[in-house]
């Protein structure tokens, strides 16, 4: 592929070395480089003063390290493990990782883009980077910085140059613990089944309108919730062009985010609290939320789905906890997205089938449309919390209890924002698609629950699997 790679590292090792992986079907290794001298920089203290917490809205100015990007590698999102050199007669460096270890902290992923975009491949798969650095705490081994966006968050003023918001810097160590645990097994499965796809990042939709003008077919998979402005206005112009939207995914498109610094930091002004205050409510960059206080630009007109209309299931005992095994209860089983699956709605007189039923389908967070059912039992949306009245809902689970206050979870429990007042059909996860208006508009499908590319992704339920073989085997082409 060619081209280079900046890391910017840190370490108290006197020498290290560097492994590369790409990951498919199987973490590969690619390369591995010679050994760098080592150099420790401290992180930055957190600007409002707290004792042992370092900046989550900083740029750490760690020193780059810049190397070429070979030219065999073929494109795709790759990892890079940071190893120890050890002395001659000291311990081996460690095996090379492999998929049931991908997770941890000393390692970071990139992505390897083709020189000629779409000349592998139609279908681009977006990683959900924003969303990645919005939650990542800074953590390292022995050690819980827990700082984010979530965690000691920073709130800043407006500037000249900058918003008011909570901000958060791109250039701070992480971990894969997202790429393991959504990316990978869909990534895998994707490989194994021979669907060929290019890989790109919010940022690269962000800072190109023309990203997208070489595919056919956009994938949003896991956890996607922060998008630009830039983002969304590139993501619907393509589907108003007939490319198509695929959205594995859920909490999409839940904030706006404002690319900063040189796009090197995000900045958003959500409800997350700072210490024990709310330093802007209502948040102005909640999508849904009428203007003034809001953004006013509904989610759901894009992916006919809203987080407020759904939930999350904050169960104890850590992320991210066991949850009811309901499944999708199954409408219209005479679409093509079921073709094959043998799955019936009950229009034959039976009771309805369910769609993953028996995996942790629903959840952990899911997206859903205001609905009433019509004369034969049948969920279509009202439309009236911005759904397009055209959104079929294709699966529905209704997420049975919820409770109400997102600021105080009560653990075991469906748990949602609070929405508008006059929608008052029950929050549910679901499933469906639409096609945008217009002579030439493409097709948007929602799955409405973060974990369908983890059941795909296993193979946990094989109507799952055939599902999403007939929504790529439809939508990797655009219709002419």
């Amino acid at each position: 592929m060619g081209g280079e790679l900046t890391l910017h590292i840190s370490t108290d090792a006197p020498r290290f070395r560097l492994r590369f992986y790409r990951l498919g079907a199987d973490l590969v290794p690619v390369g591995e480089s010679g050994e760098h001298p080592g150099a420790f920089h401290a992180a930055p203290a957190h600007p409002d003063g707290l004792p042992g917490r370092v900046s989550p809205s900083d740029d750490w100015n760690w020193p780059p390290l810049t190397l070429p990007v070979p030219e065999e590698w073929t494109q795709g999102i790759h990892l890079v493990e940071f190893m120890e050199c050890r002395e001659p007669d000291g311990e081996e460096n460690p095996p090379p990782l492999d998929l049931e270890h991908l997770e941890g902290h000393a390692r970071e992923f990139f992505v390897v883009r083709p020189r000629v975009p779409g000349s592998h491949s139609r279908i681009l798969y977006k990683k959900s980077t924003f969303t990645r650095h919005a939650y990542n705490r800074s953590d390292r081994p022995g050690l819980e910085r827990a700082v984010s966006l979530y965690d000691h968050p920073v709130h800043r003023p407006a500037t000249a140059g900058e918003p008011a918001g909570h901000k958060v810097s791109m250039h701070r160590p992480g971990g894969v613990i997202d790429l393991a645990y959504w990316d990978a097994p869909f990534i895998g499965w994707l490989e194994r089944h021979g669907y060929p796809v290019e890989y790109a990042t919010d940022l690269d939709l962000h800072e190109d309108p023309g990203l997208l003008d070489s595919y056919d077919l956009l994938l949003s998979v896991g956890h996607d919730e922060y998008w630009s402005g830039r983002m969304r206005t590139h993501a619907e112009a393509f589907v108003r062009d007939g490319g198509n939207i695929a959205f594995l995914s859920a909490n999409t498109c839940w904030w706006r985010v404002h690319p900063t610094d040189g796009n090197t930091a995000l900045v958003s002004d959500t409800d997350h609290h700072v210490g024990e205050e709310y330093p802007h409510l209502p948040a102005t960059d909640q999508w849904w939320t009428p203007a003034p206080g809001g953004v006013g630009k509904p989610e759901n007109s894009l992916t006919g789905v809203s987080f407020r209309n759904g939930g999350m299931w904050p169960a104890a005992g850590g992320w991210p906890g066991d949850r009811p095994r309901h499944g999708y209860t199954v409408q219209h089983a005479d679409h093509w997205i079921y073709e094959g699956t043998g799955l019936r709605d009950g229009s034959d007189g039976g009771t309805p089938d369910r769609l993953g039923a028996g995996t942790p389908l629903i959840g952990y967070e899911c997206d859903g449309a205001a609905y009433s059912y019509d004369e034969n039992g049948i969920a279509r949306p009202t439309g009236e919390d911005g759904t397009p009245e055209s959104f079929l809902i294709l699966g529905i689970h209704v997420l049975e209890p919820v409770h109400e206050d997102f600021h105080h979870p009560k653990w075991g429990h469906w748990n949602t924002v609070v929405r508008e007042p006059h929608i008052t059909s029950p929050h549910a996860a679901t499933m469906g698609l639409h096609t945008f208006p217009g002579p030439s508009g493409g097709t948007v499908f929602t799955a409405g629950t973060t974990d369908w590319p983890v059941v795909c992704g296993h193979e946990q339920d094989p109507a799952v699997v055939r599902v999403t073989r007939n929504l790529i085997d439809r939508l990797r082409h655009r219709a002419r």
